[in-house]
This record gives structure tokens, C-alpha cells and sequence, in this order.
């Protein structure tokens, strides 16, 4: 079975550079305390870390 991973944001993409604020959008996100569930494929996981002092992850 795929490993899902919940994807918090937790700070405002203002200020931040394009490519920051197009892969939070690109996960679905764009407001503070919004949650999405993804599947934790290597794209994915890339794209947590490059934002990854916007969101936080939990398991499951």
C-alpha cells in the first residue's frame, strides 16, 4: 500500500520567492492551516523540501 502523507502550511508564501509560492500551489495549498493528503512519492517529498519552512508534515 503507498505511505500518504499529510502536508500542513504553516506560514504565508508573501515575500518568498516564485518558485516557493508556485510549489505550494502546485500541493494544493495557498492559505495558512490548510491541509491536503498526498501519496509520498520522490516528486512530492522534493517538493516538501523546498518549502519545507512552510509546512509540516505528519504521517498517515
Amino acid at each position: 500500500m503507498a505511505k500518504t502523507i499529510k502536508v500542513t502550511q504553516i506560514r504565508s508564501v508573501i515575500g518568498r520567492p516564485n518558485d516557493q509560492k508556485l510549489t505550494i500551489q502546485a500541493l494544493g495549498l495557498g492559505r495558512i492551516n490548510r491541509t491536503v493528503e498526498k501519496t509520498a512519492t520522490p516528486q512530492i517529498e522534493g517538493m516538501i523540501r523546498k518549502v519545507s519552512h512552510l509546512v509540516t508534515v505528519t504521517e498517515g
